[in-house]
């Protein structure tokens, strides 16, 4: 079985004639620096009409270069056959509609049961050998779309992306309470609460964050809002610390609730925070193609938003 994935190619064009081949990869295939260095040094990495060559060679109109990477495995993370939904899946990309409830990634203490298990588990009954590699994270409590890289070529380029502002994350979040602006963005420097070290607050000294928000409904007595959020930036717990410091915390969110009145009837009805990651869209590394996926509210979620529509009070 072969040790290296398919490899990438470019045909090198007129405009490129007498490039060095480590100009086109670096302009043309947007090979990092430090995938580069990897990548020169391995048997197959770097070809050039199907020739090791050295990254200084020069190249012309007609040639085709081809990287190719070492397959990689995460041999560090124990295989279960931990049940999750596929939104989207190719020899690049695994796009995933997280559970509610389930870490993303091994941590110290909670090495198994996470979504990372699972997907292990998944490409190993699959007989592919991938290495786990989230391009970001979402809470344990907050359920939606994740992508996850199979190589470190596509994860260099989604990182890219997000670092660029260029991919679309939109949140949707059921609320306390409705606010008093139909739409409008929060800009509020965040950093640990130097009083719980877990929690996040905004504060002058914190660092920039900015997250927009859009009313989609308030349902009756206000006693909660279904918001659409968008993030401009990309802080630990952002959207949760953004909407308890206009004072509309996240229904079920027990680090960052408020303290009044009919709050603890609501944690009951969902018993987490109430977000999801509902949109993500971003460039196929590959193709160029521009990519946008749904994900619909999880049936805990629907059924508060049906509770809170229906007026139940408890």
């Amino acid at each position: 079985m072969s040790t290296y994935y398919d490899p990438i190619s470019y045909l090198v064009t007129e405009d490129e004639n007498g490039w060095q081949v480590k100009k086109v990869l670096q302009r043309k295939l947007g090979v990092s620096r430090k995938l580069m260095s990897r990548i020169k040094l391995t048997e197959r990495g770097v070809l050039l009409n199907g020739t090791r060559v050295y990254i200084s060679a020069l190249v012309k109109a007609g040639d085709r270069i081809s990287i190719s990477l070492e397959k990689e495995s995460s041999e560090d993370i124990l295989p279960q056959p931990i049940p999750f939904d596929i939104v989207y899946e190719d020899d690049a990309l695994l796009i995933v509609n997280k559970a509610p409830g389930i870490i993303v990634h091994p941590t110290h203490g909670h090495y198994t049961d996470t979504l990372a298990n699972g997907v292990v588990y998944y490409w190993q009954e699959q007989g592919k050998q991938y290495r786990f590699r989230p391009v970001h994270r979402l809470d344990q409590e907050t359920s939606g779309l994740i992508a996850i890289a199979k190589n470190a070529y596509i994860h260099q380029h989604i990182s890219e992306q997000l670092i660029a502002g260029t991919v679309t994350k939109k949140y949707t979040a059921l609320v306390y309470g409705c606010p008093e602006h139909p739409e409008g963005i929060i800009d509020g420097p965040i950093d640990r609460d130097p009083e719980q070290p877990h929690r996040r607050i905004v504060t002058p000294d914190g660092y920039p964050a900015l997250t927009s928000y859009k009313v989609i409904q308030c349902y009756p007595g206000k006693t909660g809002a279904q918001v659409e959020l968008r993030l401009g930036t990309g802080r630990t717990h952002q959207i949760r610390v953004h909407m308890t410091s206009i004072g509309h915390p996240l229904i079920g969110d027990k680090m960052y609730t408020l303290e009044h009145g009919a709050m603890t009837s609501m944690e009951e009805w969902i018993g987490r925070q109430a977000l999801h990651a509902s949109e993500l869209g971003f460039r196929h590394p590959l193709t160029g193609e521009e990519l946008l996926f749904e994900a619909s509210l999880p049936a805990d979620m629907e059924l508060l938003r049906q509770r809170l529509e229906g007026g139940t009070e408890g």
